[in-house]
C-alpha cells in the first residue's frame, strides 16, 4: 500500500521534471473549466470545484497507487451531489464527503481494492450512461439561456419545467454553447495533446465580453470568485446526522472507489504499468477527507484528465501535484478573469463530457452481449435516471451477482478500456 510517488522518485531527473511540468500545466487547463462546470451542475458554488481540484487533486497524486492518476471532481458525482445538497444542504454534503473518505480508508486498510473486478460491467455501463443522460439534460437551461428559477432534481419533472420555459429561449446563449462544442471537437481532433477545452471556452467567453452579448457568465450568476481557498474547518459531527447521511456517504465512497480504480486500470493499459489498488483507495479516502475540510466536493480519479496527462507526457505523480498547484495559482492570481467564463460555454463543455462518458462507440457491442447483460444494463440505466442512483447500483449489483452465480462457466470480468 506504499504510495507510488515513493517508488517513482528514485532516480528522478531534471528531464522527467520538465515532462511532468508540461503535462501538469496542460491537464490543469483542462481541469479548470471542468471543475467549475461540475460544481455548478452539482448545485454548488463554482469555487468549490476549484478547491476540490486543488486539495483532492494534490492528495490523490501524493498518496495514490498510480504513476499518472489525476484526481478531482468528476461528472459521476453530479447526480449524487445535487441530490444531497437539495435534501441535506451543503453542510450535509461536506459531512457525507468526510464520511465517505473514512469509508474509503477502511476499505483500503482491509485491501478491498481487488473487489472492483467483481462488480458486473453492465452495471457500471448502465449507471454511467444514466448519469450522462442526467448531466446532459441538467445543462439545457444554461445552454439555451432558459429563464428558470429552479430546476427540479427529478428527471421527468425537470423535463416538464424546461419545456414550459421554452419561450425564454436565447439565441445568443445557444450560439455560444454550440460554437464552444464545435471548437472543443475541432481542437481535440487537430491537436489532441493541447488543452483545447480551456481555449474553446476562453474564445467564446471572450466573444461574450467583447460583443456585450446578453449571456450569463459565472460572475453575473454567482458573483466574484474568491481569490484563495477558505481556511480548513472540521465538519460538525452528530450521531443523528451521521445516520441520516450514511446512505449518501456509502454511495459517494462506492463511486469514488469504482471510478478511481477504473481510471487507474485504463492508465495501466496506456503506459503498460501496474497500479496499487489499495494505496489508491487510501489516497481517495484522504483526498475526500481533505476536500471536506476545505468545504469542497467529493473527488475521485478522473479518466479523461488522467488520459490527458499521459498524452501530454506525464510520467510520475509529480505531474498531478503540478496540476493542483497550477489551479491554485490561477485561483490566486486570475479569479476575476475566470469569472468571465460564459455559462452556455460551460454547459456545452459538460454536454460533450456526458456524451463521452456514455461511450457511444460501444453501444452496438452492449446490445450484442448476452441477454442477461443487456437487461442488467438497461435496468440500471432506467433506475439511475428515473429512481435513485443508490437503488440502481444496489439492484444492479445484486442481480448481476445472481446472474453470475447461475452461470457455472462464467469467466472473470474482462474490462474493456473506457474512452470517457
Amino acid at each position: 500500500m506504499k504510495p507510488k510517488i515513493l517508488t517513482t522518485m528514485r532516480g528522478y531527473t531534471g528531464s522527467l521534471l520538465i515532462q511532468d511540468a508540461i503535462a501538469g500545466v496542460t491537464v490543469a487547463m483542462v481541469a479548470l473549466p471542468l471543475s467549475l462546470a461540475i460544481a455548478i451542475a452539482s448545485g454548488a458554488d463554482p469555487a468549490k470545484g476549484l478547491v476540490t481540484a486543488i486539495v483532492a487533486g494534490f492528495l490523490i497524486s501524493l498518496l495514490g497507487g498510480s504513476r499518472v492518476q489525476i484526481g478531482g471532481p468528476t461528472g459521476a458525482f453530479i447526480v449524487v451531489v445535487f441530490g444531497v445538497i437539495a435534501e441535506h444542504g451543503y453542510d450535509g454534503l461536506v459531512m457525507a464527503t468526510f464520511m465517505a473518505g473514512l469509508i474509503l480508508l477502511v476499505a483500503g486498510y482491509f485491501r478491498a481494492g481487488v473487489l472492483i473486478r467483481h462488480i458486473p460491467e453492465p452495471v457500471i455501463n448502465g449507471f454511467t450512461i444514466g448519469i450522462a443522460i442526467i448531466i446532459a439534460t441538467s445543462q439545457l437551461k444554461d445552454l439555451f439561456g432558459l429563464d428558470v428559477a429552479g430546476v427540479p432534481a427529478a428527471f421527468l419533472a425537470k423535463l416538464e419545467v424546461l419545456w414550459e420555459a421554452g419561450s425564454s429561449f436565447s439565441v445568443a446563449s445557444a450560439l455560444i454553447g454550440c460554437v464552444t462544442m464545435v471548437l472543443i471537437v475541432l481542437f481535440r481532433r487537430a491537436a489532441p495533446k493541447l488543452p483545447g477545452l480551456i481555449v474553446a471556452v476562453a474564445c467564446t467567453s471572450a466573444c461574450v465580453a467583447i460583443l456585450d452579448l446578453p449571456v450569463e457568465t459565472i460572475r453575473s450568476q454567482f458573483g466574484e470568485l474568491p481569490s484563495a481557498p477558505a481556511w480548513p474547518t472540521l465538519p460538525v459531527v452528530g450521531f443523528d446526522r451521521v445516520i441520516e447521511l450514511l446512505p449518501s456517504a456509502v454511495i459517494i465512497a462506492f463511486l469514488a472507489g469504482v471510478e478511481s480504480l477504473l481510471s487507474a486500470m485504463v492508465a495501466d493499459r496506456m503506459i503498460s504499468g501496474h497500479h496499487r489498488p489499495n494505496a489508491e483507495l487510501l489516497a481517495q479516502g484522504a483526498a475526500n477527507i481533505g476536500s471536506s475540510f476545505f468545504g469542497g466536493l467529493p473527488a475521485t480519479g478522473a479518466i479523461a484528465r488522467t488520459a490527458t496527462n499521459i498524452r501530454a507526457g506525464g510520467k510520475t505523480p509529480v505531474a498531478g501535484l503540478i496540476h493542483a498547484v497550477t489551479i491554485l495559482v490561477v485561483m490566486l492570481l486570475a479569479s476575476r478573469l475566470v469569472g468571465y467564463m460564459a455559462m452556455p460555454a460551460l454547459a456545452g463543455l459538460l454536454i460533450l463530457t456526458a456524451w463521452n462518458m456514455s461511450e457511444p462507440q460501444k453501444w452496438r457491442g452492449y446490445l450484442s452481449a448476452r441477454k442477461s447483460d443487456v437487461f442488467l444494463l438497461f435496468l440500471t440505466l432506467v433506475l439511475t435516471v428515473l429512481a435513485d442512483l443508490t437503488v440502481a447500483i444496489g439492484v444492479g449489483v445484486a442481480l448481476g451477482l445472481a446472474f453470475r452465480l447461475q452461470r457455472s462457466n462464467s469467466a472473470a470480468s474482462d474490462w474493456s478500456e473506457p474512452d470517457r
